[in-house]
């Protein structure tokens, strides 16, 4: 059996108890319980979280455990630090380290995110970035895990996170069996962006939001500056100037995302040809693809597809660094 232990402090975020929900399921699941959780704190006692609910907890020490993880908190403040020493000797005695959302602050301080790829929550994930220069921070990633250090975006993204450590202990069919119980999709690729490209851009005219319809609509066609300056009722050089404006990206930067969106959700939804694919949503051939892929999301699309399709998470693409 796998000892779990989720180190909690106050003003920790509720849905942080959501990885224990994941194995909850996942020893009902089994003929026998696969994970012994424990939930830690610096001190032991209960520990409020921030909505005010309090969690009774057990004091944190230098016991080993298979996999720690350390929960969100609602604002990034700095660790005791006995809870930094805990952490940065952690690896010796734990097989992964877990942060969820800004957790990933505590693993920073410790020094377990110095020369490997990281993410956090897209608001907090500069902030990271410009306080521990030394991690290769990815902001805009559902989940990251480089070698034994697993990290994780904001909110629901901790079940994402936790079903990929599930699915690299058991597989990919019991993981589905979990999330089928959950109710909850599969497992999004970590890969995957933490943005809907359409709401992320949020144009602020009518006439941009038509070019960003059309476009959408039509993305197996060529789209030049011309044609969505057409839809938009605009000049070209009218409409690139507002584009970048109201957007702070290119139309040729926006259409990319639009399109490599189209193709992930295309490739989760069915299972045509890499070239259908590239073909349908406007990349032409699979090369323009498979580099728009690795530009937007640090994937190629066979491994989106692997992940999405429910394959066992591949570790030499996900948690060895480049």
């Amino acid at each position: 059996m796998q000892r779990i232990g989720l180190v909690i402090y106050p003003g920790f975020n509720l849905l942080s108890l959501a990885a224990l929900t994941v194995l909850e399921f996942a020893n009902r699941d089994a003929a026998s319980p696969l994970y012994e959780v424990e939930v830690l704190s610096e001190k032991g006692g209960p520990v409020r979280s921030s909505i005010g609910v309090t969690v009774e907890t057990i004091a944190v020490d230098e016991r080993p455990y298979d996999t720690l993880i350390v929960a969100a908190g609602s604002e990034v403040t700095p660790a005791s630090p006995r809870l930094v020493k805990i952490l940065r000797d952690a690896p010796r005695r734990c097989r992964r380290i877990v942060a969820t959302c800004i957790g990933a602050f505590l693993l920073g301080e410790a020094g377990l995110l110095d020369g490997r790829r990281a993410t956090t929550h897209w608001f907090y994930a500069r902030e990271l970035a410009a306080r521990f220069p030394l991690a290769k921070v990815e902001e805009d990633r559902i989940f990251i895990a480089d070698r034994p250090i697993w990290t994780s975006a904001g909110a629901s993204a901790v079940i994402d996170l936790t079903l990929a450590l599930v699915e690299q202990d058991l597989g990919a069919e019991a993981t589905r069996a979990v999330a089928r119980k959950m109710v909850v999709y599969h497992r999004r690729a970590g890969g995957q962006s933490q943005f809907s490209a359409l709401l992320d851009l949020e144009p602020k005219s009518d006439r941009i939001q038509r070019a960003l319809t059309y476009a959408r609509r039509n993305l197996q066609t060529p789209l030049s500056v011309p044609q969505l300056a057409k839809a938009a009722n605009l000049s070209p050089r009218q409409f690139s100037r507002a584009f970048t404006a109201e957007t702070g990206q290119s139309p040729a930067k926006a259409i990319e995302r639009l399109r490599v969106e189209a193709a992930r959700l295309m490739m989760e939804q069915s299972r045509h040809p890499i070239e259908v694919v590239a073909r349908q949503t406007g990349f032409a051939d699979r090369e323009r693809m498979r580099r728009a892929f690795l530009r937007t999301l640090g994937q190629p699309p066979l491994v989106v597809r692997r992940a999405s399709g429910g394959d066992a998470i591949d570790i030499s693409e996900s948690a060895i660094a480049p």
